[in-house]
């Protein structure tokens, strides 16, 4: 669901960075408050998992499109929802500026679109009040079972809200070419797939780390309860090389299908499916001279464009963008929190 900065007026471009910043600053003025270093080690190995997840697209069967994870529940269930926003904001400004992963421009949009809803309608909506609930009971299955329903259900109705703004989003550009009820129309079922498919890959990591360490999982109570299988520093060291085996291994075999997007516009006629939108890739959109010094940017930028090396076909392009691209997003993730934990300890002694 990468937007490309053909998609966006700039006035349009400016109001969601406007709006992507404002939640930034609410969600590091909360991470200042926040006195427990402790979620660190699992911040950066979560947005690694994340940016990893991302490299891997999923052909959804009969329809010649494709998905990947989004990864805003994931994060949130692991982090909360300040944490798990900046994390996916790093992530998706790493993927914009050193791999040409949705447009500069567009940032604020994709941040909004893919990391807001994730991270703070899927915590608060239904993350948190299904994780307290009395459904299923207070067993470890029933545990079990309200991680599964509330990663589904989050993944299938987060990822639809962020399509939905997409579709808003263009027609607020005034992109003709996308008429509001026929791009709806298309976005959101196979949006609702994609989700679908998010939420049990999600799901399936979550119990993983309910069964591992109990105590990393947001609002699950473990009072009274044993404390895990594995402990933290081996849960993470299983999650880290998930992370390489997925960055560095499996990225290399991801559909090569246009994504739920792509697909919306364009569609995959060369492969016998529908046109849908039947938008020119090389045509479409608006330009602008934002746009331009965007892209101009991103040209400099982007040492890895597509994943790739520039001007080769070499799949290892794609490995090493998996395996360094998660190293650095978990750098920058822990260096965000930990700049939160800074600025809160200055003001601490300037106050004393």
């Amino acid at each position: 669901m990468h937007m490309a900065d053909a998609l966006l007026a700039p006035a349009v471009a400016a109001t969601m960075y406007a709006a992507t910043a404002v939640t930034v600053g609410a969600s590091v003025k909360t991470l200042k408050k926040d006195e427990n270093l402790e979620k660190l080690p699992t911040m950066a190995v979560a947005s690694a998992l994340v940016f990893a997840g991302q490299m891997i697209n999923y052909t959804i069967p009969g329809t010649g499109s494709s998905g990947h994870l989004c990864g805003g529940m994931m994060l949130t269930a692991l982090l909360g929802p300040q944490a798990g926003f900046l994390s996916m904001v790093v992530i998706l400004a790493i993927q914009a500026l050193f791999f040409a992963d949705g447009g500069l421009l567009a940032l604020g949009a994709n941040c909004w679109n893919m990391a807001f809803y994730g991270c703070f309608v899927g915590y608060y909506l239904l993350w948190r009040p299904i994780m307290r609930s009395k459904i299923f009971g207070a067993s470890k299955g029933a545990a079990r079972a309200k991680i599964t329903l509330a990663s589904i259900l989050g993944c299938i109705i987060t990822l639809q809200l962020g399509a939905f703004s997409v579709v808003l989003e263009t027609t607020a550009s005034g992109i003709t070419e996308l008429p509001f009820g026929t791009f709806v129309g298309i976005m959101q079922p196979i949006h609702l797939a994609i989700g679908l498919i998010e939420g049990l890959i999600t799901s399936a990591v979550l119990v993983f780390v309910y069964e591992a360490r109990p105590e990393l999982l947001m609002d699950v109570n473990t009072a009274g309860k044993e404390t895990g299988k594995c402990s933290l520093k081996t849960t993470l060291v299983i999650l880290a090389v998930v992370v390489a085996i997925v960055g560095g291994g499996l990225s290399l075999f991801a559909s090569a299908n246009p994504d739920g997007l792509e697909w919306s516009m364009f569609g995959n006629a060369e492969s016998g499916y529908s046109e849908n939108m039947g938008l020119d890739e090389e045509n479409y959109g608006v330009s602008s001279g934002a746009a331009e010094v965007a892209g101009s940017i991103q040209e400099k930028t982007a040492f890895l464009p597509d994943y790739a090396f520039a001007n080769s076909d070499s799949a290892a392009g794609t490995s090493v963008s998996g395996l360094l691209g998660s190293a650095i997003v978990a750098g920058v993730a822990v260096l965000v929190c930990m700049a939160g934990g800074f600025f809160r300890k200055r003001k601490a002694a300037a106050n004393a």
